[in-house]
């Protein structure tokens, strides 16, 4: 089987629910309302027939949750997208074998009540944060306390990169242009949310906690040059605070923790960039995903480009099992994988 772990969906009762609070929503919001498939089942299902042996774990796509609003706003939307994806996956278990849960990062004890909720009740097989809470590293105080919690469920943290156009390229700019916001702030967004997993120690705290990176986890994989010799000497740039004290408290070269998170394989087509993850990640901390349905025909393009480029690697068919199938099962608890 091909079981696609990162795919986009929103729960019929859950889009209505986000329309009313903004009917009016930009950026990512004004994106996703114009893909058929994402709230559609019978187009998600034609979409889907078109591929043999194919199953998708789904959660929310964007925007995060807690744009919407303070609690209550943000935990009742949680609740309720957390409940309709349950329902999903209980009337189409073929297509939909697991959820991922959404969380209220914007309230600190909400979100660990629906965590808990969502997983020990409701069956997700771990959760989906963004990049940042409304501007806000995970790492936080506020929100610090869910990595403990999903190191003790034993259950993975999808992690999806946040960032709008009123983030700008530049300090004497309002805004971004170009959609440079999404096309490169995405990737640099992902890749400073695990320096701050890696930076405030959580691995050395937890060393089986389990972190699935979206997009072949943003720049780490290129960039490998600066995450290790340029990280061993960090400190030496910056004049105001002492970072050398945080390399020496840390148990790890800092490159080393990067190879603790999960990769997944949605780069829209990009093979030589898949072939720089997988090399930098491993087979075995690479999963199957095609970010389904954000591609140029609405839902198909991407699955069908993902699978086309993960056949064509040059390795073995034992990587290529648990890349499709095999990582995921174990990760998510999804027993054993299927013959074929």
């Amino acid at each position: 089987m091909k079981l696609d772990i990162f795919n986009h969906i929103f729960p019929k009762a859950y889009y209505d629910r986000m329309l009313k609070v903004a009917p009016n929503g930009k950026d990512m919001h004004k994106r996703v309302r114009d893909i058929p498939c994402i709230v559609d089942l019978d187009e998600r299902f034609r979409i889907m027939d078109r591929f043999d042996d194919y199953a998708q774990v789904i959660c929310l796509g964007s925007p995060p949750i807690e744009v919407f609003g303070p609690p209550p706003v943000s935990t009742d939307m949680a609740k309720l997208a957390n409940d309709g994806l349950a329902e999903l996956v209980r009337k189409h278990p073929e297509r939909f074998p697991a959820f991922i849960a959404s969380l209220p990062m914007n309230d600190p004890e909400g979100l660990l009540r629906e965590a808990r909720r969502a997983i020990i009740d409701l069956g997700a097989v771990g959760v989906q944060v963004f990049t940042n809470v409304l501007g806000r590293p995970l790492t936080a105080p506020e929100t610090l306390p869910l990595f403990d919690l999903m190191a003790e469920l034993d259950r993975p943290i999808w992690l999806h990169p946040a960032r709008g156009a009123d983030f700008a390229d530049y300090k004497g700019e309002k805004k971004s242009h170009y959609e440079i916001w999404w096309t490169f702030g995405w990737p640099y967004e992902t890749s400073a949310a695990m320096a701050h997993i890696v930076f405030a120690g959580l691995f050395d705290r937890h060393p089986n906690l389990k972190v699935i990176t979206h997009h072949m986890g943003g720049m780490i994989p290129y960039f490998e040059g600066r995450v290790g010799p340029g990280w061993d000497q960090l400190g030496t740039r910056t004049s105001d605070e002492d970072y050398t004290l945080l390399l020496k408290q840390l148990k790890k070269r800092p490159l080393d923790y990067f190879h603790n998170f999960y990769a997944d394989t949605a780069l829209f087509g990009a093979r030589e960039a898949t072939v720089c993850g997988l090399k930098f990640f491993g087979a075995e901390h690479t999963l199957f995903s095609s970010d389904s349905p954000f591609d140029p025909e609405k839902g198909a393009a991407f699955i069908r480009l993902t699978i086309e480029i993960i056949d064509s690697l040059d390795i073995t068919p034992t990587e290529r099992a648990a890349i499709y199938e095999g990582n995921a099962r174990q990760l998510l608890k999804l027993g054993e994988t299927a013959v074929a």
